[in-house]
């Protein structure tokens, strides 16, 4: 079976993390940040380590008190 990778450019990865572009940018010059690829000038997001990077900084209020 095969599996389909989705991968994202930046303006689809910014308005679906709701990071700025610049952030973005700025976290790819920073080496930090969501992992991504880069094939010459084309920069682009894999969803799933969009979604992870996500829900690795979930805050779970109920558990904080």
């Amino acid at each position: 079976m095969e599996t389909k990778v989705k991968y994202l450019n930046e303006k689809e990865a910014s308005s679906l993390t709701g990071m700025a572009l610049s952030t973005l940018r700025n976290n790819r010059h920073m080496r930090r940040g969501i992992p991504y690829c880069k094939i010459s000038r084309s920069v682009r997001y894999c969803w799933q380590d969009i979604i992870d990077y996500m829900e690795a900084r979930k805050i779970h209020p109920e558990e904080m008190a």
